[in-house]
């Protein structure tokens, strides 16, 4: 795995760790909340979160826009944590797979064209974004008790 590659996967890696502890303290009533009317629920913001990351990844591989490659309707915070589950594993496994020529390749997304390793970077800072947004949904909900922000490998 490219250097570069390998650091994006250890960032984005400690984020989702941070992502999953979270979603131990959230409960199915809470998947429905919203902080305004045309906001996305709860439950609706981690599934986007997840489906991102692989979007994300997919397109970098594909050097168009790819949709994500795992089903993500839920019923339940079960669900979601099994979806969240599948996209780590998903992304880890593309973050493995990219070569050099995909992160050189540009890609257009939306307008916006730039190599894949700025995509690679932007999917992780999009999945910090949204981890921001889900710790003020989590505590609008009355969730007191949240992970450190970031999850620190363990020292060898």
């Amino acid at each position: 795995m490219h250097l570069e590659t390998e650091q994006q996967l250890k960032r984005w890696l400690r984020h989702r760790g941070v992502l999953q502890q979270l979603l131990e303290e959230i409960r199915d009533e809470h998947l429905e909340y919203k902080p305004w009317p045309n906001a996305m629920t709860l439950g609706n913001l981690i599934v986007h979160m997840a489906a991102s990351s692989d979007m994300f990844l997919q397109s970098i591989k594909h050097g168009a826009f790819s949709p994500p490659t795992f089903p993500t309707s839920f019923e339940s915070i079960s669900d979601i944590r099994e979806i969240v589950q599948a996209s780590t594993n998903a992304t880890e496994k593309g973050f493995a797979e990219l070569t050099e020529a995909q992160l050189e390749q540009p890609l257009d997304f939306n307008g916006f064209v730039a190599p894949g390793s700025v995509w690679l970077g932007n999917m992780v800072d999009h999945e910090i974004h949204h981890k921001g947004q889900l710790f003020t949904y989590a505590r609008s909900v009355g969730i007191e008790k949240l992970p450190f922000f970031i999850v620190q490998p363990p020292r060898a």
